[in-house]
C-alpha cells in the first residue's frame, strides 16, 4: 500500500537509544515543568463531576462530620485531666467529698468520648460509601467515554499508536483521575474542617499561644513550593515509563509477538529490555518515594517543634497559674491534630496538580479530533430503499493524513516532541471507475500501487482528499457510518478472529443470527464440516486472533461472517494470498457463493483468481494505467500482459 502510515514515526528531540539494545526509548522528559492547561478543573466539573454534585454535597457533610468528631476528643480529654487534677493535693474528707462530686462528671466525660468515637465511626463509614460510589461511577464514565471515543478515531490513529500506552490511559490514568476527584477532594475537605475546628479550640484557650505555635507555617509553604513541581514532574515521568512497559508486554505477550520472539531466538534480549523498563519504573518509584518522604519528614520535624513549643510555654503557664493542666494537654493534642492537616493543606497544591495530571492525560485522548464521523445531516444509506451496491470513484485523489492530524505524541513510541504536520505523499491520483450492482471489479498491480487504499475508501476507513466515493449515487461522507458498515463486507488477507468461540466470532456480524443462520452461512463458505468435526463444534475457542485455526479455516470463517452480515458490497483484499493450494481451492469455491449477486472489489496478486472479473483495473503509482477484461488486456499488451506472462512462466 503506497504511502502507508505504518512506518516508524519521526523521532523528536529528547529521545535516544537504549544502550546495547538498539531500541529507541520513549522521551521521558514529557511533562517536566509542563503546566496544566487553564480551565482544567472547570472542565472536570462540567463534563464528569456535575452528575454527582448531590452525592458530592453529602460527601462534604460526611467528611465534615468525621473530621469534627476527630478533633472533639481533645476538648473532652482536657476536661478529664482537669477533673483528675482537682483531686491532687487533697486529703481526707476533702478528697472524699471532691471524689464523690467529680465521679459523676468523669463518668459523663468518658461516656461522651465513647459517643464521639461511635459518631466518628458512623460518619467514616458513610463517607467511605459515598466516596466509593462516586469514584467507581466516575471510573465507569471516564472509561466508557474514552473507549467510545477511541473506537471512533480514524485508522491512521491506530497505525501509529502504542497499544500498551493507550491501554494505560484507559486503566492507570482513569483511576488516577478518579482519585483526584474523590481521594484528593475528600482529603482537602477533611483537612480544612479539621484544621478550622482545631484552631478554633486552640484560640479559645489562648490566642497568643495559638499565634506562637502557628508561626512556623511559612516553613510549610516554602517546603511545599520547593517539592511540588518536582513531584508533579516525577508523576508524569512515572506514567510515561509505565505506559512504555505496558506496551512491551502487550506487543510481546500476544500470540504473534511471542511467536516472533521464539522464531528469532530473542527471549534473552526481550528479558533484558523488559528488565531495563521495569528497573526504570522501580527507580522512578524510589525517587518519588524519597522526595515525598523528605517532604513529610521535614513537615513532621517542624510540627514536632511546634508541639514542643506548646508544651514548654503552656507548662510554664501552669506553673504561674495562667493555664490549667487540662488546658495544656488539650492544647498539645490540638496542635498535633492541627499540624497534620496544615501540613497536608500546604501540600494541597502539589497533590491537586499531581492528581489532575491524570485528568489532563485522559482529556488528551478525548480531545483528539474525529475527522471521520457522521455529518450533521447524514442519512442511512438504505433510507430510500434496499442498497443496490453501485460503487463509483469519481476523480479520487488521496494522501494519508499527517501525524499531527491523526495521532498523539505521548502515545507514540520513541517520540517526545511535536508531531510532524506534513501530510503523507500522494497515494492515489484521479481514480475514476464504476462497479455496477453485481459486477466484479479486480484491482491488480505491484505492491504500493494503491489497491488496498482504494478498498479502504469504500467503507470510509479514510476520507478522500479530492473527488468522491459514491454508493448508489450518494457520497459516503453524507451517509451514516452504521448504514455504510452494514452495506460493505470486507475480508482481508489476515482475517482477524477474537479470542472467543467460533459461534460468537460469527455472530459478531449479526447479533440476532440464529444457529440455523450461522450454519447456513458456514455451509456456503465451505467451513461447516470442519467446524462440526471440532471437539466442541461451534463452541470451540479459536484462540487469540484465531491462531488455533489454520489460515484457510480462518479465511472461510471470515467469509461465513461476511455472508451472515449479507452486505450488498464485498471487498476482498488478498483473501487467498497466503493459502496452500487445497485451502485456496476451498476458499475460491466459497467465494463463488459469497460473491453471487453482490458488487465486489477484489485485490489479487494471483491473476488466475481474477480472470473472470467483469473489469480489471491495473494500478501503478496510484494511477489506473490499464483497464478492461482479462482477454482485452492480454490482447492490448502492456503491464497486465507482462505480469500475466511472468506468473504463467513461474507456474
Amino acid at each position: 500500500m503506497m504511502g502507508s502510515p505504518m512506518g516508524s514515526p519521526r523521532l523528536g528531540g529528547g529521545s535516544g537509544m537504549m544502550p546495547g539494545t538498539g531500541r529507541v526509548r520513549q522521551g521521558l522528559e514529557v511533562g517536566k515543568g509542563t503546566r496544566l492547561p487553564k480551565g482544567l478543573v472547570g472542565r472536570v466539573w462540567r463534563e464528569f463531576a456535575r452528575p454527582y454534585r448531590g452525592r458530592l454535597a453529602l460527601l462534604v457533610v460526611a467528611i465534615a462530620g468525621a473530621s469534627t468528631l476527630t478533633v472533639l476528643p481533645a476538648r473532652v480529654i482536657g476536661e478529664i485531666v482537669d477533673v483528675i487534677e482537682g483531686a491532687g493535693g487533697l486529703t481526707g474528707a476533702a478528697r472524699d467529698a471532691f471524689a464523690a462530686q467529680a465521679t459523676g462528671r468523669l463518668d459523663l466525660l468518658v461516656g461522651l468520648l465513647v459517643l464521639i468515637a461511635l459518631g466518628a465511626a458512623g460518619f467514616s463509614l458513610w463517607q467511605r460509601y459515598l466516596s466509593a460510589s462516586i469514584g467507581e461511577h466516575l471510573i465507569y464514565d471516564l472509561r466508557r467515554a474514552t473507549f467510545d471515543h477511541v473506537q471512533r478515531l480514524p485508522m491512521a490513529f491506530f497505525t501509529r499508536t502504542q497499544t500498551g500506552a493507550l491501554i494505560s490511559r484507559l486503566n492507570n490514568d482513569v483511576i488516577g483521575a478518579q482519585r483526584a476527584l474523590t481521594g484528593t477532594f475528600g482529603t482537602l475537605v477533611a483537612n480544612v474542617v479539621q484544621t478550622a475546628v482545631a484552631v478554633a479550640l486552640m484560640l479559645r484557650i489562648s490566642p497568643l499561644l495559638t499565634a506562637l505555635v502557628l508561626g512556623v507555617l511559612p516553613v510549610f509553604v516554602v517546603v511545599a513550593r520547593l517539592v511540588g513541581r518536582r513531584l508533579q514532574a516525577l508523576t508524569r515521568e512515572s506514567m510515561a515509563l509505565n505506559a512504555e512497559m505496558n506496551t512491551q508486554m502487550t506487543e510481546r505477550l500476544n500470540v504473534a509477538g511471542a511467536q516472533l520472539v521464539k522464531l528469532f531466538g530473542k527471549p534473552d534480549r526481550e528479558s533484558e529490555v523488559f528488565a531495563e523498563d521495569a528497573r526504570d519504573v522501580a527507580d522512578i518509584g524510589v525517587r518519588t518515594a524519597v522526595v515525598g518522604r523528605l517532604f513529610f519528614v521535614t513537615l513532621t520535624l517542624v510540627g514536632a517543634l511546634g508541639t514542643a513549643l506548646a508544651y514548654w510555654v503552656g507548662g510554664r503557664g501552669v506553673l504561674d497559674g495562667t493555664f490549667t493542666a487540662g488546658q495544656v494537654v488539650e492544647f498539645g493534642i490540638l496542635v498535633t491534630q492541627a499540624y497534620g492537616p496544615l501540613a497536608a493543606l500546604s501540600n494541597a497544591p502539589v497533590e491537586i496538580l499531581t492528581a489532575l495530571v491524570s485528568f489532563d492525560r485522559v482529556f488528551e485522548v478525548l480531545d483528539l479530533r474525529r475527522p471521520i464521523d457522521d455529518a450533521d445531516d447524514a442519512r442511512p444509506l438504505d433510507a430510500d430503499g434496499p442498497v443496490a451496491g453501485r460503487v463509483e470513484f469519481d476523480g479520487v485523489s488521496f494522501r494519508y493524513p499527517s501525524a499531527a492530524d491523526s495521532s498523539l505524541a505521548s502515545l507514540e513510541r520513541g517520540f517526545a516532541g511535536v508531531l510532524d504536520a506534513t501530510p503523507g505523499p500522494q497515494v492515489l491520483a484521479d481514480i475514476s471507475f464504476v462497479a455496477e450492482p453485481g459486477q466484479r471489479i479486480a484491482l491488480v498491480g505491484p505492491s504500493g500501487a494503491g489497491k488496498t487504499t482504494i478498498c479502504h475508501l469504500v467503507p470510509r476507513l479514510y476520507d478522500v482528499e479530492d473527488g468522491a466515493v459514491r454508493i448508489d449515487g450518494r457520497d459516503v461522507r453524507e451517509v451514516t457510518l452504521g448504514s455504510l458498515a452494514d452495506a460493505v463486507g470486507v475480508v482481508t488477507q489476515d482475517a482477524h478472529l477474537f479470542h472467543d468461540t467460533v459461534r460468537e466470532n460469527l455472530r459478531y456480524a449479526r447479533e440476532d443470527a440464529s444457529d440455523v443462520d450461522i450454519e447456513r452461512a458456514c455451509r456456503a463458505a465451505q467451513i461447516h464440516a470442519v467446524i462440526a468435526a471440532l471437539p466442541e463444534g461451534y463452541d470451540t475457542l479459536v484462540g487469540e486472533r484465531g491462531y488455533r485455526m489454520s489460515g484457510g479455516e480462518k479465511q472461510r470463517i471470515a467469509l461465513a461472517r461476511v455472508l451472515l452480515k449479507d452486505p450488498a458490497i464485498v471487498v476482498l483484499d488478498e483473501a487467498t494470498a497466503h493459502l496452500d493450494s487445497e485451502s485456496e481451492a476451498a476458499v475460491q469455491a466459497a467465494l463463488e457463493t459469497a460473491l453471487e449477486g453482490r458488487t465486489s472489489l477484489i485485490i489479487a496478486h494471483r491473476l488466475s483468481t481474477v480472470v473472470d472479473a467483469d473489469e480489471i483495473l491495473v494500478l501503478d503509482g496510484g494511477e489506473i494505467v490499464q483497464r478492461g477484461t482479462h482477454r482485452d488486456l492480454l490482447a492490448a499488451g502492456g503491464p497486465y500482459a507482462e505480469l500475466f506472462r511472468t506468473q504463467f512462466a513461474e507456474a
